[in-house]
């Protein structure tokens, strides 16, 4: 759609958004643009229909997502202009499309597994699944890519061991992640996967609510044979949890080597300074592009005014987590990798009541991976010049397809 010239200023252009992929790390020029020149605007995206509000600038993000005005429960059963061809607001029982207060709900019983005491319980099986993973790099010989010895392998062996499998059981569920995660549209592959992930989930609530644990399992299996949530509610939390646990760390955590590889001299002060290392990963977390365009759209239940732009109930807005990251006004010189960096926090795991649940255990992940490689391998480089590394295509996260490196 094409606006008229002379249509009122109060109305701003519709900017079509092809969200192509880009080189490795570099910012989409896209939402570099708008949010310089208009951070609230109408876009159309590659799929779907009708426009949408797009939301660029840090605070107003912010806003949106933490205001109860804006709902991802309207967006279920409506089509939208979209980053994919299908629609995927279908999830029943998740936490990604629903509102307060069944969100709240949900959401306070998972939260239950997610603590720092359950994370710091699990960091021993983490480091020692991160050092039988080079291991078996090293065996394989250089050069070796981290991509699929350790960055693939280890987020869906941790997430296995969170949910409850016993230590050594992430290789039976490896082959249906793949499949769950893929763009392909092999779609009997894809319902076989999920019928056998499910199957797996099924499993392991029942063996959990007979013999309890310290795990995600147990936290649902209680909460269902409760009443507290139904068994449908507890088999799609514990599915969706370990599918998006195990694909966004893996693209998030080879971009985050790939960042350092490229920036040698940040790199150096983390291997002379361990003790930096959370706040690297904060700003790693800032740095680095997690997606490719927009995540979940919300819909305005009511007119709501932003910074003088009227957004119309009924109205779809996505949140730029990536360009609000970018925000200069808030993060001054965005595009430098900088540990020194204090003040706001990244949107990275989002803001509000979608707030990630998964982030200190993504924390987590990401400590150990960058620690035990950095460790083991004291002279660790690209295998290949930055540029030839190949990274994702077509895919809604960013993040490396291999990570070839020597030592």
């Amino acid at each position: 759609m094409t606006l008229d010239p002379v249509a009122p200023s109060s109305e701003p252009r519709v900017r079509p958004w092809a969200v192509d992929d880009l080189p490795a790390l570099d910012p989409d020029p896209f939402l570099d643009e708008v949010l310089r020149d208009e951070p609230i605007t109408r876009i159309t995206l590659p799929y779907g229909s009708g426009e949408a509000w797009l939301v660029t600038r840090y605070d107003d993000v912010r806003f949106v997502v933490s205001d109860p005005r804006f709902s991802r429960e309207e967006v279920v059963g409506r089509e939208v202009t979209s980053m994919a061809p299908e629609a995927v607001a279908s999830q029943t029982a998740g936490l990604q499309y629903i509102d307060p207060p069944r969100h709240t709900r949900l959401r306070r019983v998972v939260s239950r597994a997610f603590t720092g005491k359950g994370m710091e319980r699990l960091r021993p099986m983490a480091e020692r699944t991160a050092h039988a993973m080079l291991d078996g790099m090293e065996r394989a010989g250089r050069p070796g890519d981290l991509m699929e010895h350790l960055y693939t392998p280890f987020p869906i062996a941790v997430v296995c061991c969170f949910l409850g499998a016993d230590e050594d059981d992430w290789h039976e569920w490896a082959a249906n992640s793949e499949a769950l995660l893929s763009q392909s549209a092999d779609t009997d592959r894809l319902d076989a996967a999920r019928k056998a992930t499910r199957g797996r989930v099924v499993e392991l609530l029942a063996r959990r609510r007979a013999d309890p644990g310290e795990d995600l399992a147990t936290v649902l299996a209680s909460a269902a044979a409760s009443g507290e949530i139904s068994d449908d509610e507890a088999i799609s939390l514990a599915m969706a949890i370990y599918v998006s646990g195990g694909h966004a760390v893996r693209n998030n955590s080879g971009s985050m080597m790939y960042a350092l590889l490229t920036h040698p001299e940040q790199l150096a002060r983390l291997r002379a300074e361990p003790a930096l290392l959370p706040k690297a990963v904060e700003e790693l977390y800032r740095f680095v592009p997690h997606r490719n365009g927009v995540g979940i759209p919300r819909v305005a239940t009511e007119d709501v005014e932003l910074d003088g732009r009227l957004i119309r109930k009924g109205d779809v807005v996505y949140n730029a987590y990536v360009a609000a990251n970018r925000d200069p006004s808030v993060f001054p010189d965005p595009d430098a990798l900088d540990f020194e960096r204090s003040g706001a926090a990244h949107l990275a795991f989002g803001h509000g009541p979608h707030f990630c649940l998964a982030a200190l255990l993504a924390r987590m992940e990401a400590e150990v991976m960058i620690s035990t490689v950095l460790e083991r391998f004291p002279d660790l480089r690209l295998a290949v010049p930055a540029d030839q590394v190949e990274f994702q295509r077509e895919g809604l996260i960013r993040g490396p397809r291999t990570l070839p490196v020597l030592w």
